[in-house]
């Protein structure tokens, strides 16, 4: 027998499909969507869903005026692991030229709409797929830069194919993105890693893993002590030993934690982590507050880590 979950996709997919029929020869964006438009005062070409809005925000920056692009998961205090969906993200799923989820079990609901309201021509990136990853890998893509900067690869080739016509535009989008948008962003990572690199970190759950990685930080936190955080399992009682002596004992110089996901383990840990006088970094797993784009979010919490970084070592 279906699952309950997947019978309700099923359900919302189908009405999807039915008001996208009821409203063929109907122009314009689909519900929620902010319409753009091309040179001349035109419709965007295409139309864009993104699962979530740390992807939604890059895909918008890159399409400039000529697409429209609508996330669906846009609230800090929604959790992309257990989102149920609406009939209006059905119906955006399934009105969208071109749809770019997560993957690797980070977003399944979304591949599932996708699934239930088939659409020929549809492109689909699949970030997980796109980057050769298995199920177990890392989810959180979005705080790997190397991925990031694929991710835009992917991306603007995908508009190219879409609208073959403004491929000139599309690339010139990515060249300002990454060059101008993004300077801030490639900055303070070089800053961090060159003053900061092999700093011993403590980190509360597996999100912040990339990042931590590409600035060079020591991540003395057990991985699946972050994980079993990221996922919602039981963390060992071993593990929790293990994080709370790092803490006491002040082998790690700053906590790391995701403001958006503070478990009791979690909140153990900030509390012994004030008491030793730690310094404290705040991340969160998407766009907080919801009014920032990709690169405002990401500089705001590097900022926070590198004051971090200093009070902590004096550098």
């Amino acid at each position: 027998m279906p699952r309950p979950d997947v019978i309700a996709i099923q359900v919302l997919a189908a009405a999807a499909m039915a008001f996208a029929v009821a409203g063929c020869g109907r122009s314009g964006a689909p519900a929620g969507s902010a319409s753009a438009t091309g040179a001349g005062g035109g419709h965007a070409a295409f139309q864009v869903v993104a699962a979530e809005n740390f992807w939604g925000s890059i895909a918008t920056q890159l399409a400039g005026t000529k697409a429209t692009i609508k996330s669906i998961i846009v609230n800090p205090g929604a959790d992309p692991h257990s989102y149920e969906p609406t009939a209006r993200d059905a119906r955006t799923m399934a009105g969208a030229n071109m749809a770019i989820v997560n993957g690797l079990g980070y977003d399944n609901w979304a591949s599932q709409l996708l699934e239930a309201s088939p659409q020929s021509g549809r492109t689909v990136l699949n970030v997980g797929d796109l980057l050769g990853l298995k199920e177990g890998a890392n989810q959180h893509l979005w705080y790997f830069p190397s991925d990031v900067f694929a991710v835009i690869d992917q991306i603007v080739a995908a508009y190219g194919r879409l609208d073959p016509r403004d491929a000139a535009y599309f690339a010139q989008q990515k060249q300002r993105f990454e060059s101008v948008s993004l300077a801030r962003y490639d900055q303070l990572r070089r800053e961090i890693r060159a003053r900061y690199a092999g700093v011993p970190v403590g980190y509360s759950e597996s999100i912040f893993q990339g990042l931590g990685q590409d600035l060079g930080l020591r991540l003395l936190t057990p991985y699946s002590f972050a994980k079993a955080i990221a996922e919602g399992t039981d963390v060992t009682a071993g593990d929790k030993e293990t994080v709370d002596n790092q803490i006491r004992r002040r082998q790690v110089k700053v906590w790391v934690f995701n403001s958006q996901n503070v478990t009791p383990d979690v909140q153990r840990v900030n509390q012994i982590a004030s008491q030793q006088h730690i310094p404290v970094a705040t991340i969160t797993e998407t766009l907080s507050p919801a009014s920032l784009n990709f690169e405002q979010w990401q500089v705001a919490e590097l900022e926070g880590l590198q004051r971090a970084l200093h009070l902590a070592t004096g550098r």
